[in-house]
C-alpha cells in the first residue's frame, strides 16, 4: 500500500551558484525579491543561502564554502539541486514517505535557522538519485 504526503505545493526549487551576490541581482533583474538570507554551516565552513520569491514562486540561491563551491564552478552550465515541496508536518511527512518504502537520505528531519522561525526538511532520492525536500516552515 503507498501512502500518500500531504504535499500542499512545490515550496521551492535550490539552485547552487558560485557567487550569491550575482545570482541575487540576476534574479532581481526578472522581478524576484529577496524574501530570505541566511548562513549555514557545510562540512564545518560557512555557506549563504538567500530565498528570491516572486509570487508564489521561490527560488534558493545557496553558495557553498570552498572546496565544495569548486565542483560548481567547474561544471559550468550550472544545475538545479533539488525540488522542495510544501508539507503542513514536516513528522507526519516523514512517517508517511518512511513507511512508502522511499529511500531517505537524512535519518531525521533536519533543522535550518531559516524563515523567521526556522524549517524543517528531509530528501528523499528519486529513481535517478534527484533529491526531492520535504519541508515545513514553523
Amino acid at each position: 500500500m503507498i501512502n500518500i504526503v500531504n504535499i500542499t505545493a512545490i515550496q521551492h526549487i535550490g539552485i547552487p551558484v558560485s557567487n550569491i551576490g550575482d545570482s541575487q541581482t540576476f534574479y532581481e533583474r526578472l522581478g524576484f525579491e529577496r524574501a530570505m538570507l541566511a548562513g549555514f554551516m557545510h562540512k564545518g565552513h560557512p555557506g549563504s543561502c538567500v530565498m528570491m520569491k516572486r509570487g508564489d514562486m521561490v527560488i534558493e540561491l545557496y553558495q557553498l564554502p570552498e572546496p565544495d563551491l569548486t565542483e560548481i564552478k567547474r561544471r559550468g552550465n550550472g544545475h538545479i539541486d533539488h525540488v522542495a515541496f510544501n508539507v503542513p508536518d514536516i513528522d507526519v511527512a516523514f512517517k508517511d514517505v518512511k513507511a512508502g518504502g522511499f529511500t531517505i537520505i537524512e535519518p531525521e528531519p533536519v533543522f535550518l535557522q531559516f524563515w523567521q522561525n526556522g524549517c524543517k526538511y528531509f530528501n528523499i532520492a528519486g529513481p535517478d538519485g534527484e533529491r526531492l525536500e520535504f519541508n515545513q516552515i514553523l
